[in-house]
C-alpha cells in the first residue's frame, strides 16, 4: 500500500471520528441492505440517516476492497457501531472481480450513480457556459448544405472557422442570455444552449458537417465548439462546502417558474468562490419585504425570515457558475431562491 493511499485512509477514519456524532440516523433504519439494480446512493443513504448527504462521515474505507466509494447491485450495506458510534460497512457482492493479482477491473458502467442519472445525464458532456470571446470567435453556421427548411439530425450543414486541428467532432449550441450576478450585476458567463452533435466530413472555408444528433432545428449562426474532454461522471461524494458559501439560484434549465425535484438550476457560485462536484447547499426562500402595518414610524417595513425550501447538489462547474440538481424541495423553489452551507 502506498504512503499516499495510507494517508488516505487515516484522514478518512479521522473525518468519520470527527463528525459521526453530527449525523442522525433516522427513524426505523435497516441495520443492513442489498442494493439493487436502480438504486442511488442517495436513495440508499435515505434509508439510514436523517440527512443522506452525510453518508461519507460514517462511511468505512475498507482498504481490501478496491474503490469501496463505488457500490453495485449485489452489495450489501451493513450499519454496525464502534467504539459506540455508526459506521456504514461495505461487503462486496458478485458485482466486482479481481483479473490478475496485479491489475484489477471494476464494472464502473454498472456501479450505482450518487443520483438520478436520467436527470443530469444530458448536461455531463455538453456546452452549457461559455464566456462573450468564447461566442464571439466561435465556428458558426452559415447554410445547410442541401437547403432543407429544417435541418436535424442526419442532415450536412456548412460551419467557417473550423480545421482538422479540432478533432473530427463538434457540438452545436445557441448563445443565450447572459447568466448576470443578482448581486454585484457581474456577468458570469453566457447560456450555451446544446443543439446536437457533428462529424465533419470536409475541412474547408466552408467545412461540411454531418449532424449525427439534434434536439432542436439548426439555424444559421448558431455556433460549434469542438466535443468537450472535460471528466466528468456521475460518481461522486456529497459534502459541505469546505468554507462558507452563500449564494443565490439564477436560472432553471427549461425555464419553469417553479422548481421541483430532480430539476436542473444555476446558482451563481463556481470554482472560483470553492465549489466542486458533490457540494451539497441547503435552499432557503428569501423572505419578503413587507409593510409594517403596526409600528407608529411612516413607511415602516420589516423583512421576514428566509426560509429552508430544500437541497441542492452540484454535479458540475464552471468558473463562476454551477449547476445542481434538486433533491429535496420541501415547497415550491424559485429564481432567486438563497444557497447555503447545510
Amino acid at each position: 500500500m502506498s504512503i499516499f493511499r495510507s494517508l488516505a485512509l487515516a484522514l478518512a477514519l479521522l473525518a468519520t471520528a470527527a463528525y459521526a456524532d453530527q449525523v442522525v440516523l433516522k427513524d426505523g433504519h435497516p441495520d443492513r441492505y442489498v442494493v439493487v439494480k436502480g438504486d442511488t446512493l442517495w436513495d440508499i443513504s435515505e434509508r439510514f440517516l436523517d440527512s443522506p448527504w452525510l453518508w461519507p462521515e460514517i462511511w468505512y474505507v475498507n482498504p481490501q476492497i478496491e474503490n469501496p466509494h463505488l457500490i453495485y447491485p449485489g452489495d450489501v450495506i451493513t450499519l454496525v457501531y464502534v467504539d459506540g458510534k455508526p459506521q456504514l460497512r461495505l461487503q462486496r457482492g458478485k458485482g466486482t472481480y479481481k483479473l490478475s493479482p496485479r491489475v484489477r477491473a471494476e464494472r464502473i458502467d454498472k456501479a450505482i450513480p450518487t443520483i438520478p442519472i436520467d436527470a443530469i445525464q444530458q448536461f455531463l458532456t455538453q456546452p452549457l457556459v461559455a464566456e462573450k470571446d468564447e461566442l464571439e470567435n466561435a465556428a458558426y453556421v452559415v447554410s445547410s448544405a442541401d437547403e432543407h427548411l429544417i435541418t436535424g439530425a442526419g442532415d450536412r450543414i456548412y460551419v467557417r472557422r473550423l480545421d482538422d486541428s479540432q478533432g473530427d467532432r463538434f457540438h452545436i449550441f445557441r448563445p443565450g442570455d447572459p447568466y448576470i450576478d443578482p448581486v454585484s450585476g457581474e456577468i458570469l458567463g453566457y447560456e450555451a444552449q446544446y443543439l446536437g452533435d457533428g462529424t465533419a466530413q470536409k475541412f474547408g472555408d466552408p467545412s461540411t458537417l454531418k449532424l449525427t444528433r439534434t434536439t432542436r432545428e439548426i439555424n444559421i449562426g448558431d455556433r460549434v465548439k469542438p466535443m468537450s474532454q472535460e471528466d466528468v461522471y456521475p460518481y461522486f461524494t456529497p459534502h459541505s462546502p469546505e468554507k462558507k458559501i452563500d449564494g443565490t439560484i439564477i436560472s432553471v434549465v427549461d425555464g419553469v417558474s417553479q422548481i421541483g425535484q430532480y430539476q436542473i438550476v444555476v446558482i451563481n457560485r463556481g470554482t472560483r468562490e470553492g465549489v466542486d462536484v458533490g457540494t451539497v447547499f441547503e435552499i432557503y426562500q428569501a423572505g419578503e419585504v413587507i409593510a409594517d402595518q403596526v409600528s407608529d414610524e411612516r413607511n415602516a417595513a420589516v423583512k421576514l425570515p428566509d426560509e429552508k425550501a430544500g437541497l441542492l447538489m452540484v454535479f458540475r462547474t464552471f468558473d463562476k457558475v454551477s449547476f445542481g440538481i434538486i433533491m429535496k424541495a420541501t415547497s415550491a423553489l424559485h429564481v432567486g431562491d438563497i444557497v447555503r452551507n447545510p
